[in-house]
C-alpha cells in the first residue's frame, strides 16, 4: 500500500492509501497467519477426537455428550439441537474452560427454539438421532468421531468427515522464567505472540483457534461468504488461498481475490438440483474456507460421487454452526432469517437514486447539483456530503463557513421532499474541547489498550480513538447522538453512512484495529472484530429510530457488515474502480450478497475512483438502475461526473435509464416487501428461481429481479449483440422493449445499442409500475399506476402490488398497508385484496394495462369495479406482437375489479 497526498477541491491536502500489490506489504496471505498454519499442519483424514457415547443425555434442548482428544484427553461439549422450521445446530466448546470462551451475541435475532430429538439406535460404535417433524436424522460415530446428518435416509452432510476438528483450549499465559522465555523466542507457531511486518499482536490467551470440515454429498455447486470481489459461484481453493472472512479497508480492491473485503457472511449455500441446503458458521473472529468441490472426480476411471468438502477455520471463539436444510433455495433464505432476521423494509426514498461525491464543497454547490437534476429532468431523491462537511473531521458537526445554514439546506431540499445524507465514521478525533470525544472518553465508550488506556489509531481526522459499539452502553450513548437538540443542525430529513467502520485505521496492521485490543466486558478485538461495523450500523439505524420516537423507518448505509446486517439497512460493495472489469464483478458480488441475507447493496455507479468513459457512465447507470441499492459516486480526484457533463446524448441516456427504474419502484418496493416477510431477496441468481436448470447454475453476468423480470446489463464496451440465457423449457418471455416473445430453455442473441439493455419479462407474471417518473419518490407517488401482464404458455398470469405511507412503521403498528393480487385467468384480470388486515388506501388508481401474448384481437373489453356497472373501454392491438393495450382506465387500487377480455 502507498499513501497519496491528493488535494481536494476545497484545497484541502488529503492522504489516501492505495493498495499496490495485494497481500504483498500490507494484507495477510494465508501463510502469514498463525493459527491456519496450525492447522493445516493437522493430518488429514486422521481424527483426534472420539466420540464418548455413555456420555449421552437427551432434553427438550436437545443432545449433548463428550468428545475428547485422543493424544491429550482434553475433553468437549458436543451439543446437537434441532431448531424449528428445517434447521441442525451444532455446538462444540471446552467442557470445562479456564475461563469463558467467546459465544458470538446479539447477531441471533432470539434463542432459536428447538424440538425433541429420539434415540433412534445405539450400540458401542454409534447412535442415531431422529427428528419426526422433518424426517431427519443425525447419527454420530464413536472413534474416530463423526457426525452425519441425514434427510429423508440420505446422507446429506458429514461434520469431521476429513477429521480436521480443531479445538485449541485455553491456556494460562507462561510464567517469565529463563525457560518460558526461550519459549516465546522460538514461538514460531504464533502460539502467544504473532508478528506481521512491524506489527506484534499479544495474545492474552495464547492459542485459542477452532476449525472443522464439513463433505457436502451430492454437491458440487456452491455459493455466499461475501465480500469477495469474485465469481459467484465459489471456487475450488485446494491449490491456492482459501476464501478469508476479515473485515478490511481495501481501496481499490483487486478482482478475482479471495483476502476479504468490507463485510463478512459466513454462510454458504450448496445447491443441486433436488436439495439446496445452508452452512452458517455463527463466528465472528478471523475465519478463512477452504472449498474443495472434487473437480477431479476421476480416480482410476471410476468417477466418484460428486461433493464438495469445506474446512472452516476461525482465530477464536467456539464451534457454532447451523445446517439449514431448505430443501428449497427459497426455504434456505427463511429458515436463516429466523435465525439472524429479516431485511428492514426500507423507506420508498431510499429505493430512488442517490446522488453522491467526495465530495460537495458547499452549500452552494449542493443546490446547484439539486438544481442541475431539475433542469435535466432526472428524477432524484438523496443528495450526500462526505466528510468535509464537518468541522476539520469532527463527525456531528458542521463546517461553518462552508455549511453556515445546514437545516435551511435540508428545508431547501425537502420543500422539493428530497433528502441529505451525511457521514458518520467510528473514529472521533481526540479534542478535548469536541463534546463528542470528551463525553465517550468520560463515559469509558472508546475501545482499550491492553493497559487499560483509550486506543488511539489515525483516520482522516489524524489522531483519533475508536467507539467501542460492543458496549450495548456505548450504543446507546451514541444513539442518542442523533437526537435534534444534540446533533445540532439536523432536521429529520438527514440520514446517515457509515463509512470506514471495518474498523479501518490507518497504519495500523492490515489497515484495521490492533487483534490484541480490548472491548466491553474483556474481549479482545480478534474475538469480534468482524462485528464492529454490524454494532456500529445497528446504533445508527437505533439513533434514528429514537429521533422519531419510534415512528419513521431510518436509513443508513453501512460499509462494513455482518449476518444480521440486513436488520439496520443497506450496504454497499465499496471502493470501486471506473473500469469494465469492476462493472462486470459488481453483479455477482451483489448476487452473493442478496443471497446471504443483504437484499439492499448496490456498487457505485461509475466507479469510486478513477474517470468513467461516457459509454462506461451510461452502462454503470442502465446498470445500476436495475439493482437495489441506485448510488453514484465518485471520489476527489475523479472528475465531476454529475449525468449531465457528458454532452446531450449522455444525459438523455442516463435520463432514460432513471426514469426506468422510478417506474418500476411499484415492483422494487413489492419485493421489498417480500423480503421483509419472507427473506426472498429482491435480486435472485437465475438457479434460485430455476432450480433444476443446470444451464443456470454457473450463470452470473444476468439475474432475475423478483420472479418476473430478467436482466443482463450490458458490461462490455462496444457491444452490438448479447447472448441471453433464457431459462425454463416450459417457460416463455417476452423482450420489455420490443414485446417479442421467446421460448425457454435456450440461449438467444439480442442485438443491443447504447440506448438498451436486456430486459425480460417472465410470462405468467404481473409487473406493476407508475406511468411516470416525476422528479422524485414522493412527487411520483401522486401518479397512476399501470400494470404489464404476460401470460404464460397456458394463457395465465399473476403478481402483486404492496403499498403503504413509504415511510413510517404504521404500516406494522396500525396495518396501514394494502397488498393486492393480480390474476389472469380464463381471458379475465382480477384484483383482489391478498391481506384483509390492511387498512391502506392510496388513493390511487391502476390507469393502464399492456397484455402480452394475446393471441387473437379481441371484439371488446369491459372493466367493472365491485358494486358498479360492466363498462366497455378503448384498446389498442399490435398483431405482430401480440400486446394489448388498454388506457383510460379509474380502477381503484383497493378495490376489487374485473378486466375482461372478450
Amino acid at each position: 500500500m502507498a499513501s497519496e497526498q491528493k488535494v481536494s477541491e476545497t484545497g484541502e491536502s488529503i492522504t489516501t492509501t492505495i493498495p499496490v500489490d495485494e497481500g504483498k506489504e500490507v494484507f495477510k496471505k494465508c501463510n502469514d497467519i498463525a493459527f491456519y498454519r496450525r492447522q493445516k499442519e493437522l493430518q488429514h483424514g486422521s481424527s483426534h477426537y472420539r466420540a464418548l457415547m455413555d456420555t449421552l443425555v437427551l432434553s427438550e434442548r436437545g443432545a449433548q455428550l463428550k468428545l475428547v482428544h485422543t493424544d491429550t484427553e482434553v475433553p468437549l461439549l458436543l451439543q446437537v439441537c434441532a431448531v424449528q422450521g428445517g434447521i441442525i445446530r451444532v455446538k462444540i466448546n471446552e467442557l470445562q474452560p479456564i475461563r469463558p470462551r467467546y459465544e458470538v451475541p446479539d447477531v441471533l435475532i432470539h434463542e432459536p427454539v428447538t424440538q425433541q430429538l429420539t434415540l433412534e439406535q445405539a450400540d458401542a460404535d454409534s447412535l442415531t438421532l431422529r427428528w419426526e417433524e422433518t424426517q431427519s436424522q443425525v447419527r454420530i460415530a464413536h472413534c474416530p468421531f463423526r457426525l452425519e446428518v441425514l434427510c429423508r435416509g440420505e446422507v446429506t452432510a458429514t461434520l469431521n468427515s476429513e477429521g480436521r476438528l480443531c479445538f485449541e483450549p485455553l491456556k494460562d499465559p507462561p510464567q517469565h522464567s529463563t525457560s518460558s522465555q526461550k519459549e516465546e523466542e522460538d514461538d514460531t507457531s504464533g502460539l502467544w505472540k504473532e508478528k506481521f511486518r512491524q506489527f506484534v499482536d499479544i495474545k492474552a490467551n495464547g492459542p485459542s483457534s477452532v476449525g472443522l470440515d464439513f463433505r457436502l454429498h451430492g454437491f458440487s455447486n456452491v455459493y455466499g461468504i461475501p465480500e469477495h470481489a469474485d465469481t459467484h459461484r465459489l471456487q475450488d481453493t485446494s491449490a491456492g488461498e482459501p476464501y478469508r472472512l476479515y473485515n478490511l479497508d481495501v481501496f481499490a480492491y483487486k478482482i478475482h481475490s479471495r483476502l476479504g473485503l468490507y463485510g463478512s457472511v459466513p454462510l454458504l449455500l450448496a445447491h443441486k438440483p433436488e436439495r439446496t441446503i445452508g452452512v452458517f458458521w455463527l463466528n465472528a473472529s478471523e475465519t478463512l474456507l477452504h472449498v474443495d468441490t472434487g473437480a477431479d472426480h476421476l480416480v482410476k476411471r471410476r468417477r466418484k460421487a460428486a461433493h464438495t468438502d469445506l474446512h472452516w477455520m476461525s482465530e477464536s471463539g467456539i464451534i457454532d454452526t447451523f445446517l439449514l436444510l431448505g430443501p428449497t433455495p427459497f426455504q434456505v433464505f427463511a429458515q436463516y432469517a429466523e435465525l439472524t432476521g429479516w431485511q428492514a423494509l426500507p423507506p420508498l426514498f431510499s429505493l430512488g437514486y442517490h446522488q453522491c461525491r467526495w465530495t460537495y464543497r458547499d452549500e452552494a454547490d449542493v443546490k446547484a447539483v439539486d438544481q442541475g437534476f431539475d433542469q435535466h429532468e432526472i428524477p432524484y431523491d438523496v443528495i450526500w456530503l462526505d466528510i468535509e462537511h464537518t468541522e476539520g473531521k469532527r463527525y456531528f458537526t458542521w463546517d461553518s463557513k462552508l455549511f453556515p445554514d445546514p437545516v435551511g439546506l435540508q428545508d431547501h431540499l425537502l420543500n422539493k421532499n428530497r433528502k441529505l445524507v451525511v457521514i458518520s465514521d467510528p473514529h472521533v478525533k481526540i479534542d478535548p474541547d469536541y463534546s463528542v470525544y470528551s463525553e465517550a472518553k468520560d463515559l469509558g465508550h472508546f475501545v482499550k489498550n491492553r493497559d487499560g488506556n483509550p486506543y488511539q489509531g489515525s483516520c482522516w481526522p489524524g489522531p483519533c480513538c475508536y467507539l467501542d459499539f460492543s458496549s450495548p452502553k456505548a450504543r446507546a450513548w451514541y444513539a442518542c447522538m442523533f437526537f435534534l437538540h444534540k446533533y445540532k443542525g439536523s432536521t429529520e430529513a438527514l440520514f446517515v453512512w457509515n463509512d470506514m467502520n471495518e474498523p479501518s485505521v490507518f497504519g495500523g496492521p492490515e489497515q484495521t484495529m490492533p487483534k490484541d485490543t480490548v472491548h466491553c466486558g474483556g474481549w479482545e478485538h480478534r474475538e469480534l472484530h468482524n462485528l464492529y461495523g454490524f454494532y456500529q450500523h445497528w446504533a445508527t439505524a437505533e439513533g434514528l429510530i429514537v429521533r422519531s420516537e419510534g415512528t419513521e423507518r431510518p436509513f443508513v448505509l453501512s460499509r462494513s457488515f455482518f449476518a444480521g446486517s440486513q436488520r439496520f439497512g443497506a450496504v454497499w460493495t465499496g471502493d470501486n474502480v471506473a473500469s469494465w472489469d469492476y462493472l462486470k464483478i459488481s453483479i455477482p458480488m451483489l448476487l452473493t450478497l442478496s443471497i446471504t441475507g443483504i437484499a439492499f447493496c448496490g456498487a457505485d455507479v461509475g466507479g469510486f475512483t478513477q474517470d468513467p468513459d461516457p459509454e462506461l457512465l451510461v452502462r454503470w447507470y442502465q446498470a445500476g438502475a436495475l439493482q437495489p441499492f441506485f448510488r453514484g459516486h465518485s471520489d476527489c480526484q475523479a472528475r465531476r461526473r454529475e449525468p449531465w457533463l457528458f454532452g446531450e446524448e449522455v444525459t438523455s441516456l442516463v435520463r432514460r435509464a432513471v426514469c426506468e427504474r422510478y417506474c418500476l419502484l411499484p415492483y422494487w418496493y413489492s419485493l421489498f416487501r417480500q423480503a421483509h416477510v419472507s427473506a426472498r431477496p429482491p435480486l435472485r441468481p437465475l438457479w434460485v428461481e430455476f432450480p433444476q436448470d443446470h444451464q443456470t447454475f454457473a450463470v452470473e453476468d444476468q439475474y432475475m429481479i423478483g420472479n418476473a423480470l430478467l436482466a443482463c446489463p450490458v458490461t462490455d464496451p462496444g457491444v452490438t449483440k448479447i447472448k441471453v440465457l433464457l431459462p425454463g423449457s416450459g417457460e416463455c418471455w417476452y423482450d420489455t422493449h420490443t414485446f417479442q416473445r421467446f421460448g425457454g430453455g435456450r440461449t438467444v442473441r439480442i442485438p443491443v445499442t447504447l440506448d438498451t439493455v436486456p430486459l425480460f419479462q417472465r410470462g405468467g407474471t404481473v409487473v406493476p409500475r407508475k406511468v411516470g417518473a416525476g422528479t422524485c419518490t414522493a412527487d411520483q407517488w401522486l401518479l397512476p399506476f399501470t400494470l404489464t401482464v404476460a401470460l404464460d404458455t397456458k394463457g395465465c398470469a399473476e403478481g402483486e402490488l404492496y403499498v403503504d405511507d413509504g415511510h413510517s412503521f404504521n404500516y406494522k403498528s396500525k396495518k396501514e398497508f394494502a397488498l393486492r393480487k393480480f390474476a389472469f385467468l380464463h381471458g379475465t384480470l382480477s384484483s383482489s385484496c391478498a391481506d384483509d388486515t390492511g387498512t391502506f388506501d392510496p388513493e390511487s388508481t391502476v390507469e393502464s394495462v399492456r397484455l402480452m401474448g394475446i393471441r387473437k384481437r379481441p371484439t371488446a373489453v369491459t372493466a367493472r369495479v365491485s358494486g358498479g356497472s360492466e363498462d366497455s373501454v378503448a384498446f389498442a392491438y399490435e398483431k405482430t406482437t401480440s400486446l394489448l393495450t388498454v388506457e383510460g382506465l379509474r380502477l381503484p387500487v383497493v378495490q376489487d375489479w374485473l378486466l375482461q377480455i372478450e
